[in-house]
């Protein structure tokens, strides 16, 4: 076969898996099982049978990764949005530093007294395995809508502690030799690692999100792409500048989730096709980079399940549960915040870091990593909407919406404002006449369980109404259907 054959067969094979891929989240759905574990355990399979998919330069995976890591921390800030981040900032930010650091401290104490690994290995592998996951978080909760501020402490603690998993491990790569500077030098590092991506993510977006709002382009396909892009020159930004790109993107994600621009409801729905695509690739990439042989070893399949059983039953729920006792949480929020925190790519590419780094028994390090990552996905993934049940957190799931109705207009329509009915809020439960005068504004448009209802003074909203309303003063309406 000649070299341009086998490339065009590449290119096919590649498009038939992404096809595949794709159709699969139906399967996913039937089987219960989370889309990031079939296409990580597909990957490993095919590349047992096709050993020539084992052929990609490892550092060609992490750099692809890491590009495709971007686009689903940029969409997981654009769905959690500003105004959401602001009422859980604190809770997010705390588990998002303090979780991520206790998790790895937790894994490191057991990894050097169980496993008996040297207290570098063990601290790699601590920081490896700190961070849960946005693709699996948001795969998991992408077609379910939680109520309350579990939900948004979910997305946001896995959103915030990538950056700081990262540059955590980025601080103990680049630490060198041992005793007190070594420790000075690490902390100096992760740091600065936040502080910098924190400084280009808020400048960042802030910058886009004046640009979104009077930048005038010749189809709204291009500001879709250009929004992207931009993301893309903010990671490279933060990183240039020896700082946190991955939290660079996230932050500047939320600064423009919410905001009212033109095209941005199909600036979201670019971004939210691109990071699905990314989320394939990464994970595809990731079973492609596995060697199943290395995997199974007793060496490290016995340690990386026990490591897994650890991390969900006993560091999670204990070190970070410890931290989620001074928030305003109910048992259950609680509880089941503890027990989605997923592990997936993140974890991963840490681990194709410790095996660029040369450390020793590094390829062992990474095969403990990618056990427990398969135990997260599948296992915790799987129970994630068994425990939303079990624990009482209210979750329905968002049904497909094929077909859409409404009218372009050339300015901004002045006054209109769309919100959705929250468990407990004022309008949950009340006549549509009750809320709104006319006067003071009044509802023009209510939507139902993906079907518009028809509109009368007598109407009763309930909790998951989608509703249009006019009027002057928008923190009316929000104490209106925003949940206490």
């Amino acid at each position: 076969m000649s070299a341009d054959d086998a490339f065009t067969l590449a290119v096919g094979l590649a498009g038939l898996a992404a096809v595949a891929a794709v159709v699969s989240s139906r399967l996913s759905t039937l089987i219960r099982v989370p889309s990031p574990a079939l296409f990580l355990i597909a990957a490993v399979a095919a590349s047992s049978f096709f050993p020539v998919l084992e052929t990609v330069p490892r550092v060609l995976d992490e750099h692809v990764v890491s590009v495709a890591l971007v686009f689903i921390l940029f969409d997981g800030g654009m769905h959690i949005g500003w105004s959401r981040f602001r009422n859980s900032l604190g809770p997010i930010t705390w588990l998002g530093v303090a979780g991520t650091a206790v998790t790895a401290a937790g894994v490191a104490l057991a990894g050097h007294l169980l496993l008996e690994l040297p207290w570098q290995q063990s601290l790699l592998l601590g920081a490896a395995l700190a961070p849960t996951d946005p693709a699996v978080v948001f795969s998991v909760l992408g077609k379910r809508e939680i109520s309350g501020r579990s939900g948004t402490i979910l997305e946001g603690e896995s959103g915030a502690n990538d950056p700081v998993g990262i540059a955590l491990m980025v601080s103990l790569l680049a630490a060198t030799g041992a005793g007190l500077d070594a420790v000075t030098q690490g902390l100096l590092t992760f740091v600065l690692q936040l502080l910098i991506g924190t400084a280009v993510g808020v400048l960042g977006g802030l910058m886009l999100r004046w640009a979104l709002q009077r930048l005038a382009l010749p189809n709204e396909a291009l500001h879709s792409i250009w929004t992207l892009a931009f993301a893309v020159v903010l990671y490279a930004v933060g990183t240039l500048l020896h700082g946190s790109g991955f939290l660079a993107v996230f932050l500047a994600g939320i600064l423009i989730g919410d905001v009212r621009a033109p095209f941005k409801r199909e600036i979201d729905r670019f971004s939210s096709g691109f990071s699905n695509l990314a989320e394939i690739v990464v994970f595809t990439l990731l079973g492609l980079s596995t060697d199943v042989a290395a995997v199974v070893r007793p060496d490290v399949l016995l340690p990386g399940l026990l490591i897994a059983a650890l991390l969900i039953l006993v560091v999670r729920p204990l070190f970070v549960g410890a931290l989620t006792i001074p928030l305003r949480l109910r048992w259950g929020e609680r509880a089941f915040v503890l027990w989605a925190g997923l592990k997936g790519a993140v974890p991963i590419l840490l681990g194709l870091s410790i095996l660029a780094s040369g450390v020793a028994h590094a390829d062992r390090l990474f095969g403990i990593i990618f056990v427990v990552v398969v135990c997260s996905v599948v296992l915790q993934g799987g129970l994630v909407p068994f425990f939303a049940r079990r624990f009482h957190i209210p979750m329905r799931v968002r049904e497909p919406e094929p077909f859409a109705v409404g009218m372009r207009l050339t300015a901004e329509p002045e006054g209109l404002h769309r919100h959705v009915v929250q468990h407990g809020s004022e309008a949950d439960g009340r006549r549509v006449d009750e809320l709104l005068d006319g006067e003071d504004g009044w509802i023009s448009v209510v939507r139902r369980q993906g079907r518009l209802i028809r509109l009368r003074r007598d109407t009763v909203l309930h909790e998951g109404d989608e509703v249009l309303a006019l009027a002057d003063d928008e923190g009316g309406l929000d104490r209106l259907f925003d949940a206490p």
